[in-house]
């Protein structure tokens, strides 16, 4: 048995796939061409979010048996054409909950104390006190968008703050007050925080159309997917005022984000690169989790 490891995972994950007897290659991010040419020779492949394990690369893995994704996400990988091929795809959805959430409340308070800017004006010898005057976070309301294993997390955590906690969500909520439509729970809101996958559904969610019943002046923080939002309508609304500010770990095209019309508002916008689980606690949890749950599937179908 032989296994792929690409974009930089933990190196748990080679220990654990070794010990089992898998033989593994560990290669930087791949380009589908690439990936396309050298998948063949694989039972599994390990990736986190910078490979896509596309339909034309399935279509030519004779060999491959096993997809695992080491983080939560999946919209990296064509599920559809894994299941036609009949390969089996695993994740480790509870892996980087804390770190994610932290992220998030990080960026919440970067954004609203103007910490990025206020320190880059001190790296400049500069001490300019009036210009970066901030918000608190106490007394504010949030509106979590998505309510799982994240979107949980961050609502506790903003509590902690003293924040009054909304959530939008599919499922009843008994914790906090919740709503099952957006259009509801977006009125309500000093803050707006996205914790949805990307589907068809969620795919552009923060619009022209939502933003038009956002409180003015609200500022939103993503850590879920960049496509969720719609960069060049959030940008507008940056201009017109109605977003007073983004805090974004995530971008609609990636990895190269050189040209997010986001990053033309280092006044408005605090960006990191998809940063959210990179902790070393979460990376060797997730790559644990993974590299555990291919070990384990391949000993039981070394036959397939």
């Amino acid at each position: 048995m032989k296994a792929l490891l690409v974009d930089n995972i933990n190196d748990i994950a080679v220990e654990i796939l070794n010990n089992s007897g898998i033989e593994t290659v560990v290669l930087p991010p791949q380009s589908e061409e690439k990936l396309f040419e050298i998948i063949g020779e694989f039972d599994a492949i390990l990736l986190r979010n910078l490979t896509y394990v596309t339909e034309k690369v399935i279509n030519n893995a004779a060999r491959l048996k096993i997809i695992g994704r080491v983080g939560s996400g999946l919209d990296n990988i064509d599920l559809e054409a894994a299941e036609k091929a009949k390969i089996r795809v695993v994740n480790s959805p509870d892996g980087n909950t804390i770190a994610t959430a932290e992220q998030t409340l990080a960026l919440m308070l970067a954004l609203t104390r103007k910490i990025p800017m206020a320190c880059a004006s001190a790296f400049a010898g500069k001490w300019e006190r009036e210009k970066f005057m901030g918000n608190d976070l106490y007394g504010k309301t949030i509106g979590i968008i998505g309510f799982g294993r994240i979107g949980s997390r961050v609502a506790k955590l903003c509590e902690a703050f003293g924040m009054n906690v909304l959530v939008y969500a599919r499922r009843k909520i008994t914790d906090y007050p919740s709503f099952d439509r957006l259009e509801d729970i977006l009125p309500l809101c000093d803050w707006i925080s996205l914790h949805l996958p990307k589907t068809p559904d969620t795919t552009g969610m923060i619009n022209a159309k939502t933003i038009k019943l956002m409180k003015k002046g609200v500022k939103i923080v993503n850590c879920a997917r960049g496509a969720l939002v719609n960069e060049l309508d959030v940008v507008q609304a940056l201009e017109s005022g109605i977003i007073s500010g983004i805090a974004t770990d995530v971008f609609e095209v990636e990895p190269d984000i050189s040209k997010s019309p986001l990053l033309k508002f280092p006044d408005k916008v605090v960006a990191v690169a998809h940063l959210g689980a990179s902790t070393i606690e979460a990376q060797i949890n997730v790559a644990k989790d993974v590299a555990q749950k291919v070990s384990d599937f391949l000993d039981e179908n070394k036959s397939y």
